[in-house]
């Protein structure tokens, strides 16, 4: 069935606060067999944002967005209380982009007293973004599990910036034989490169001015890698951190080289590599990506002996 399109801001859009009227919303498109497209957010919106919505415009015949600043994604010493919110301005740019429906449950209504459980996909949690975040993808695998069984939608849209999660959701809704597809979007940037967020937001604008380093060391290492034939994670990791902490605030958590799929560090660079880093700029905390096919390197060059032998 062809999606139907909605011309962005021309129907009205339906909000919901209770878990039991967005899931009668969706029983009936589902009834009805339309095709239901999920955008999980915390609100305020960005261009990022709003390229999930649209690209669910495309695909779907329903859009609903969830905007909730879950707390159990926040660390006792993180940012919940100050997480930017700006809900009326995300209800304007929700309608405009497309969406039929927008989720905005209380805390309340998501943990009601009492509620004690937490949905873990085991050591991939606790590597990258989950080292210095303990229990952090506990808390975003959990919210959206609740979410999926709320919304029942069909496919779900989320942004390559958060890779680890992506990686980390896909395994969940694998492993638990969840019916819904995850559809990723590319990451969207500033002109100079900075990936949008909305902790954007936090940046002071001596600190906006450096901020771009981090995008500058991942396409430094994508030139080393394709073009320099570089192989050495190690000596690449060390050669982008001073590229971004030279002459900066900047305090980087990690820079890492892994198999996106596992999240593995690479030993050697070869094959689909994630490229990652987050670093800390101020308040706030900034992490990007790239996906690198590395071509050669000796995995490849064992591969060609072998045929060389046979």
């Amino acid at each position: 069935m062809t999606p139907k399109k909605k011309a962005a801001g021309t129907e009205g859009m339906k909000r919901f606060q209770s878990a039991e009227s967005q899931r009668r919303f969706s029983r009936q498109a589902r009834e009805a067999g339309k095709k239901i497209g999920l955008v999980p957010t915390m609100g305020a919106f960005h261009e990022g944002h709003l390229s999930l919505i649209r690209r669910a415009r495309a695909q779907n015949d329903v859009v609903v967005v969830s905007v909730f600043v879950n707390p159990l994604q926040f660390g006792p010493h993180e940012d919940y209380e100050h997480y930017p919110r700006d809900l009326a301005r995300d209800l304007d740019r929700a309608r405009e982009a497309g969406a039929d429906a927008i989720f905005v449950p209380e805390a309340g209504e998501m943990y009601p007293p009492g509620f004690s459980t937490r949905v873990s996909v085991g050591p991939m949690t606790t590597q990258l973004c989950g080292a210095a975040r303990p229990g952090h993808f506990d808390g975003v695998c959990t919210v959206v599990l609740k979410l999926l069984g709320i919304v029942q939608p069909h496919r779900m849209y989320l942004g390559e910036k958060d890779a680890q999660q992506v990686t980390i959701l896909q395994k969940m809704i694998d492993e638990l034989s969840v019916d819904v597809k995850i559809v990723t979007c590319p990451t969207v940037r500033e002109k100079d490169g900075l990936a949008l967020s909305s902790r954007n937001a936090y940046l002071a604008p001596e600190e906006r001015a450096v901020a771009p380093r981090i995008y500058r060391a991942l396409r430094f290492a994508q030139r080393e890698i394709l073009v320099g034939g570089e192989r050495e994670p190690e000596r690449l990791r060390a050669r982008m951190t001073e590229q971004i902490t030279d002459g900066t605030p900047f305090a980087v958590e990690y820079v890492a080289m892994v198999d996106p799929e596992t999240l593995v560090e690479r030993r050697e660079l070869s094959g689909r590599t994630l490229i990652a880093i987050a670093a800390r700029l101020g308040r706030a905390r900034l992490i990007d990506n790239l996906l690198i096919h590395v071509p050669g390197g000796r995995m490849a060059e064992k591969v060609g002996m072998t045929r060389e032998k046979r």
